[in-house]
């Protein structure tokens, strides 16, 4: 027996697919067999399984637990949750020595996946292939394994609650929050968590539904904040924050309907933790606004800049120590008194912690912050085969031309307007530009100088679209 998957599933970051188009239940019990595989070859015996309110998540759930189970490896079923409770049961369970995450995160209705740990760690990029190389040799273990089921919510809502540990309870009282958990798997988990937390909270969209009949749930689309924009101003609430579909990416608005973008609500955070832990190291990936790693700095912090991706981002703090990382997705990862993985509700819960702590209201700490005028995502199809032909060229140019370059993560560079930054998507056969500027003259010239190397590789960003 082997299994042999659609080469377009199998991505950096996570296993990701269309619904009986790319992926469906055969897929997922391979994925589970060569996990489990994995698993049987570290010496484990136990994994943790959960998934998210798609519609065709219970399926491949099942899928995936006869799977494993076929390797000899015990499934811990948690049901249906958020992504970061999967990643608490597996921190917290004994002798679990992983966790798969049955989910589509942001992705359109019809499309799912599949988010892995292993031993505490990000399950990624030649881990995943490996995963394909496994099924396709049907290269698996085989045994017998077995089921238990835990019901873990109310220890995970417990946990969530320690993000206020400390905290002077009278102001927390005061707080007048908004939470949009857009139909996704966050929403049980917010209703609980909420009725126990101090201050005032107003729900939306809490009931898990899979055909997101409110608004899709990419809270990094401004559009997809129009509801949370509009309670916020009705009620005259402090901020109002929102989940993906899975519940690991978090966006915010202040109590003037301004989003706080994922840089902005890093530079706050980052403030909160290097109160506490002086000196600290923050990560942020290489799209975030060069705002961040200044402010890192001026609150005597070490900045430190990295690729993106949320996996590459959780591996980074492990090696370095830090204690917070994030990305502009949403991604926001606490090592600071908790386990540095992504968790968007324990984001939430620390947007309280340090409204408190720091003594002044979201809004004031988002007005402070510098206005930069910067590009969102400007993506443009390049065939899969050229994307990264095309940033080493430019990379190339730029070093002749003796440019200020960080090639952490494609080009970025720094010049007296601003920055550009080229890279290839490690997800799609597309390239990204995005740039930030004080004015707007500078921000059209760097984009005029992006463009110019663009131009000499010979693409256009002719058929780009914002993201």
């Amino acid at each position: 027996m082997r299994h042999t998957f659609d080469p377009t599933i199998l991505r950096e970051y996570d296993i990701r697919g269309v619904f009986g188009e790319t992926l469906g239940p055969d897929d997922a019990r391979a994925i589970g067999r060569s996990f489990g595989t994995r698993v049987a070859q570290i010496g484990g015996k136990r994994v943790a399984v959960g998934y998210d309110g798609r519609l065709s998540s219970p399926i491949l759930e099942h899928a995936l637990v006869e799977g494993l189970n076929a390797s000899g490896i015990d499934a811990v079923r948690i049901g249906m949750g958020p992504t970061p409770m999967l990643y608490y049961a597996e921190a917290s369970i004994p002798d679990v020595q992983g966790g798969i995450q049955v989910t589509g995160s942001h992705n359109p209705a019809n499309h799912n996946g599949f988010k892995a740990v292993l031993e505490g760690r990000a399950f990624f990029g030649a881990d995943i292939v490996d995963l394909g190389r496994i099924a396709d040799e049907g290269a698996w273990v085989s045994g017998t394994g077995q089921i238990s089921n835990i019901a873990i919510m109310d220890a995970y809502v417990d946990r969530l609650l320690e993000g206020l540990d400390g905290v002077d309870q009278a102001p927390l009282e005061n707080l007048r929050i908004a939470w949009d958990t857009g139909n996704g798997a966050a929403g049980p988990v917010v209703e609980a968590l909420t009725a126990r937390l101090p201050g005032h909270h107003v729900l939306l969209f809490t009931s898990v539904d899979g055909h997101f009949p409110n608004h899709h749930p990419d809270p990094t689309v401004e559009s997809n904040l129009a509801d949370l924009v509009e309670v916020v101003a009705q009620r005259s609430l402090d901020f109002g924050v929102a989940f993906d579909g899975d519940g690991d990416r978090i966006g915010a608005i202040d109590g003037l309907g301004r989003t706080i973008w994922g840089y902005q609500l890093l530079a706050i955070f980052a403030e909160d933790v290097l109160k506490t832990s002086p000196g600290a190291t923050v990560i942020g990936d290489v799209k975030a606004s060069s705002a961040l790693f200044q402010r890192i700095s001026e609150l005597g912090g070490k900045p430190q800049m990295w690729k993106t991706g949320h996996s590459l981002m959780k591996s980074r703090m492990k090696e370095t120590g830090a204690l917070l990382g994030g990305e502009m997705s949403g991604h926001l990862c606490f090592a600071d008194r908790y386990f540095g993985f992504d968790d968007a509700i324990y984001a939430a819960v620390r947007l309280m912690a340090a409204t408190v702590r720091l003594n002044t209201s979201v809004t004031a700490m988002r007005g402070a912050l510098p206005a930069m005028i910067n590009t969102p995502e400007l993506r443009f199809q390049v065939d899969e085969a050229r994307k990264f032909a095309v940033v080493a060229e430019v990379a190339r140019r730029l070093a002749l031309e003796g440019a200020q370059v960080n090639d952490i993560d494609g080009v970025r560079v720094d010049t007296p307007d601003g920055w550009w930054l080229l890279r290839a998507s490690n997800t799609q056969d597309v390239l990204v530009v995005r740039a930030e500027s004080r004015s707007p003259e500078g921000l059209a010239r760097l984009l005029a100088q992006a463009d110019a190397q663009l131009a000499a590789s010979g693409i256009s960003r002719g058929s780009q679209f914002g993201h």
